[in-house]
């Protein structure tokens, strides 16, 4: 389980290592590159969530939808 944010941390930090600019310095465009490591790594905690715990996740919103009837 810990493999999972291990791997995370180790492609946030490749990228940024990457996609840093030169010399440190930035311009006023923003930060695209972090806003799409941001969307990757969110992909990526949603897919091990459902991975790991798909019955119980399932289960709960089950649940949840009966107790609303």
């Amino acid at each position: 389980m810990t493999t999972v944010p291990l791997l995370l941390l180790r492609l946030h930090l490749l990228l940024r290592l990457r996609l840093a600019p030169p010399g440190g310095r930035r311009d006023g465009r923003g930060d695209v590159p972090g806003w799409v490591l941001v969307t990757v790594m969110t992909a990526g905690l949603v897919v091990a969530l459902s991975a790991v715990a798909r019955d119980q996740l399932t289960a709960l919103l089950r649940d949840a939808l009966n107790s609303v009837k």
